[in-house]
C-alpha cells in the first residue's frame, strides 16, 4: 500500500528505522553509501528515507502562490494518519480560490512512550513554521548523481521547484517533530511542540499575517518560548535579515504621433529621471540623501524590478508605470519614504509623478544563541515580521540549501544537506525547550 506515493513500509521515523536493528533496514540507511551509484538507483536512495521521501512527495505537487490547495489537502492527510490534530484555516487568494494555512500539533495520547503521562493541555512552547507556496514556474522533481568518483550518497543532488524553498523546510520540520517524539531517549512532551504550514509568503505574506490576526493564535500563544522559521540558510543561523519597502510610480503623459513629439508629452522621458535618482540611492553617503546602511547589514539595495510604458514605437507614450524595490540595511519604513520622495521631486519637482508607497518593514533581528552552529545575515524577506511574537520569545531562522538557487531553473540542494538540517533542527527545539 501507498500513502501519497510514498510505501507504507517507510511511514516511520528514521529513529524507528534505527532502533529497529534489523541488518536491511540498517543497510537501508547507511549501507548504500558503500555501492557504487551504478548498483543502486537513486529513487531507492529517497525510498529508503521517511525524510527524502515526504520531501519527494511535496515537491511532485506544484503549489505555486495562490495555487496551494492540493499541498495543503496532501499535508493534512499525512499528518492525521501521524497522529496530528490538525486545523485549517481558509485564506482566500485575490480570485477567491481556497487555499489553507495549516496548524497541527501531535495527539500525546498516540506519541511517546506508554509509560509516561504528557500534559492533557495543549500549550505548545515551541512552533515550528515554513510556508507552503513556490514561485513560478513549476519545476519537475528530478535526482543527478554526483559527477566525481567515490561520492557518496550524501552528495545525490534533488532539483526541482521548491526542493529548497521551502519544501525542504516544511519535510524537515514535519519529520523533526515525528522523530523526537518517537525517540525512547527524548523526554519532550508532544504538548510543546506545534507546526504551522503557511501559505502566500512568496508574494503577499497573507497566509502568515491571517494566523497572527486568528483567534486560533490568541488562543495558543501564550507559552512560546520560541519560533522556528524555517527558510534556506545554508544549513547557518541567521542572526537578522534585511528590511524591505516598495515605491511604485505611475506617469501620465499625452500620446501624439513620435514625427511630432512637441505635440505631446512622453511618460516615459517623465518616468525615466526618477528611476535614475533612485537607482543610485544604495551608494549615496546617509548625510547626502542617500539610503541607511548598518555594520551588520552593510549598504541598502535598490531594484528597479519592473517598468512599462507605451504602446508603440511610433507613438509617443501617455503611460508608463515603475516598480521600485529597496531591501533596507538600516532605518525604517517612514525614513525610506522621506529618502524616496525627496529624491523624485528633486527631479519631479511639479510632483506629476504619482507615488504609491508599500507599508514594508526595517531590518529584522533574530536569535542565533545556540552552540554548534555558524551564523549568517541573509538579505531576504521572510515571514517572521508578520508574525506578532512578545518580546520573551526566541526567533530562529534556519533551513537547509540556498537562496541564491532558491528561485532559479536550478534550485536544488544535496541529500545530506536535507539530513544536516533534520540534526540542526532537532537541536534547536531541544535548545529552546531547556534555555
Amino acid at each position: 500500500m501507498k500513502v501519497f506515493g510514498i510505501p507504507a513500509a517507510l511511514l516511520l521515523t528514521t529513529v524507528q528505522i534505527a532502533n529497529a536493528g534489523s541488518p536491511t533496514a540498517q543497510h537501508a540507511i547507511t549501507g548504500i553509501e558503500s555501492l557504487a551509484f551504478n548498483q543502486y538507483k537513486l529513487s531507492d536512495v529517497i525510498a529508503s528515507s521517511p525524510l527524502l521521501s515526504l520531501h519527494r512527495t511535496l515537491c511532485e505537487v506544484e503549489s505555486v502562490t495562490d495555487n496551494e490547495l492540493k499541498i495543503g489537502r496532501l499535508i493534512v492527510s499525512f499528518l492525521q494518519d501521524h497522529n496530528f490534530t490538525v486545523e485549517t484555516q481558509n485564506v482566500p487568494a485575490p480570485d477567491n480560490t481556497k487555499r489553507w494555512n495549516i496548524y497541527a500539533y501531535p495527539d500525546p495520547s498516540k506519541h511517546g512512550s506508554a509509560e509516561r503521562t504528557f500534559k492533557s493541555e495543549i500549550s505548545p512552547k515551541v512552533l515550528l513554521s515554513s510556508h507552503i507556496d513556490t514561485v513560478p514556474p513549476h519545476i519537475p522533481y528530478s535526482l543527478s548523481a554526483p559527477k566525481k568518483a567515490g561520492a557518496s550518497r550524501d552528495e545525490i543532488l534533488i532539483l526541482g521547484r521548491g526542493t529548497v524553498d521551502d519544501k525542504a523546510c516544511v519535510a524537515v520540520q514535519i519529520q523533526t517533530i515525528l522523530d523526537l517524539l518517537a525517540d525512547p531517549n527524548s523526554d519532550i512532551d508532544p504538548a510543546d511542540l506545534a507546526l504551522l504550514l503557511v501559505v502566500g509568503e512568496e508574494k503577499r505574506g497573507d497566509g502568515m499575517k491571517h494566523f497572527s490576526d486568528s483567534d486560533l493564535y490568541q488562543s495558543t500563544n501564550g507559552n512560546y518560548k520560541a519560533v522556528l522559521f524555517g527558510e534556506p540558510t545554508e544549513g547557518k543561523l541567521a542572526a537578522g535579515h534585511k528590511g524591505i519597502f516598495m515605491v511604485s510610480i505611475t506617469a501620465h503623459g499625452k500620446a501624439a504621433h513620435s514625427g511630432y513629439p512637441w505635440l505631446g508629452r512622453s511618460a516615459n522621458s517623465m518616468i525615466l529621471p526618477a528611476l535614475l535618482a533612485l537607482d543610485k540611492l544604495g551608494d549615496i553617503p546617509e548625510d547626502e540623501g542617500g539610503l541607511p546602511r548598518s555594520e551588520k547589514f552593510g549598504k541598502s539595495t535598490v531594484n528597479v524590478g519592473y517598468m512599462q510604458g507605451g504602446v508603440a514605437g511610433n507613438v509617443v507614450p501617455e503611460l508608463a508605470t515603475a516598480d521600485i524595490t529597496f531591501r533596507l540595511a538600516g532605518g525604517n519604513p517612514k525614513q525610506v519614504q522621506e529618502i524616496v520622495t525627496n529624491a523624485i521631486r528633486a527631479v519631479d519637482p511639479d510632483h506629476l509623478l504619482q507615488l504609491e508607497f508599500s507599508q514594508g518593514y526595517g531590518p529584522v533581528e533574530l536569535d542565533a544563541d545556540v552552540d554548534g552552529f555558524d551564523v549568517i545575515t541573509v538579505n531576504y524577506g521572510t515571514d517572521v515580521p508578520n508574525l506578532r511574537v512578545d518580546k520573551s520569545v526566541k526567533r530562529y531562522l534556519y533551513g537547509p540549501g540556498s537562496i541564491l538557487v532558491a528561485h532559479g531553473r536550478n534550485e536544488g540542494l544535496t541529500v545530506g544537506a536535507l539530513e544536516e538540517a533534520l540534526e540542526g533542527y532537532k537541536k534547536l527545539v531541544n535548545h529552546a525547550l531547556e534555555s
